[in-house]
């Protein structure tokens, strides 16, 4: 679908639909990525450079929260 990089917008668009399904659907993201992939026909490999950076780092928290990954040390804020 994707012959190209995709542009901010479509990646700020991506994002946002992606965090909406997860939130309404009380899924993870990456469950909802997996989910809208399906219900789109969007193959998963081209979604993977629709995800912005935001996206990316909640997945990672959401995957280490889950066990999923290894905790990172974090600093205090």
């Amino acid at each position: 679908k994707f012959n190209r990089m995709p542009t901010k917008d479509e990646i700020k668009k991506f994002s946002t639909q992606i965090e909406q399904l997860a939130e309404a659907q009380k899924l993870t993201l990456m469950d909802a990525i997996i989910h809208h992939c399906k219900e789109t026909g969007l193959e998963i490999e081209v979604s993977a450079s629709l995800i912005s950076a935001a996206l990316k780092a909640k997945i990672k928290l959401e995957a280490q929260d889950l066990n999923l990954l290894k905790k990172t040390s974090k600093l205090p804020l």
